[in-house]
């Protein structure tokens, strides 16, 4: 992987992390994914429609199916992500989200392709699964010795993490094939993608007036950091997928668990800090043994 690439991911992942803990810690509504995508919209427009301008005209079917596809996906993955943190602690749903990507793709492979997984595939599954046992409280989950409220919390994390995991792998591939192969621009993909979510999750804000400006006046700040953020977080990374090949790449975007299980775990106060960043680590390793 070429050195450019490599440090593109490294600062996307430290982006990523963190706005992960923004959103974890605003603890948005329902609004406030609409929030933060009008945001985007705001933001990031005079280069994204500016890139649109330019590129737009050139368009066939093929890429704005892909724009379309794309956008709805990013629209389910945010909610499920976000539904998460209101129900779990991101300590659990962030890096079993991160992941299932990866453990998907290969089940996937072998099931689905007829494809073999070597000794190193192979060890990169049981890190993977081993890194969600700990992240789930390890030894003690299996002894009991959690909290009934503690348990709960851990497996609603598993459920909604396993979810968010699923869409990442669905956006993922349809996003890597967007910038690849139709070479649509990053930034014009998600700022496209990110407008689509609008009509979308308008509704919703429509029916509930007080709710939408009650939980705009309450997470501006979360909202206006994200708006500006998260495109950048993604649009780095679309770039190295640009510069290097998305098996590669996807991987190891994964470090992005450690930064937010250390991060997440100091600033929130989520317990077993030093098992969820272990489990963290095997789960890292592991997409990286895939990725080989």
């Amino acid at each position: 992987m070429p050195l450019t690439a490599l440090a593109l991911i490294l600062v996307a992942a430290l982006l990523h992390a963190g706005w992960n803990i923004v959103a974890k810690r605003a603890d948005g509504g329902p609004h406030f994914a609409l929030w933060s995508a009008l945001a985007v919209s705001l933001l990031w427009a005079p280069l994204g429609l500016w890139l649109t301008w330019q590129h737009a005209p050139g368009f066939s079917w093929r890429e704005w199916a892909l724009i379309l596809a794309s956008g709805l996906v990013h629209v389910a993955y945010f909610q499920v992500l976000l539904t998460g943190y209101r129900r779990a602690d991101l300590t659990v749903v962030y890096p079993v989200a991160r992941g299932t990507g990866p453990l998907v793709a290969a089940a996937g492979a072998v099931l689905l392709l007829g494809e073999t997984l070597s000794a190193r595939g192979a060890a990169g599954v049981l890190g993977v699964c081993a890194g969600v046992f700990l992240i789930a409280g390890g030894p003690a989950l299996l002894a009991r010795r959690h909290a009934a409220a503690q348990r709960s919390r851990v497996l609603a994390g598993l459920r909604w993490g396993g979810l968010t995991g699923l869409l990442i792998a669905v956006y993922t591939v349809i996003d890597g094939y967007a910038v690849k192969v139709a070479l649509i621009s990053p930034i014009v993909l998600d700022y496209l993608g990110n407008l689509l979510r609008l009509p979308v999750l308008g509704p919703r804000a429509l029916a509930d007036r007080a709710g939408f400006l009650a939980e705009g006046r309450r997470n501006w700040r979360a909202v206006l950091l994200m708006g500006a953020v998260s495109p950048l977080a993604y649009v780095l990374v679309l770039y190295a997928v640009q510069l290097a090949p998305l098996s590669h790449v996807a991987p190891a975007r994964e470090v992005s668990m450690l930064f937010a299980a250390l991060i997440g775990g100091k600033l929130l106060g989520e317990g077993d800090r030093r098992a969820r960043l272990a489990g963290a680590a095997c789960i890292a390793l592991g997409v990286m043994l895939l990725a080989l």
